[in-house]
């Protein structure tokens, strides 16, 4: 069981290190404001479609 959790951690601890060394949290921002955005131009065409 000690040595499966310590695969287990290194594993989690190099997909950690790879994802920073890749950028994969370069910008913590802006997916908290998009959800604040309206998405107005997807109405506008769903509606344009139907008519």
């Amino acid at each position: 069981m000690i040595g499966i959790s310590m695969t287990l951690a290194l594993g989690f601890l190099g997909a950690f290190f790879w994802s920073m060394r890749h950028g994969q949290n370069d910008d913590l921002y802006t997916p908290s404001i998009r959800v604040l955005l309206d998405d107005n131009e997807l109405t506008a065409t769903s509606n344009d479609k139907t008519a």
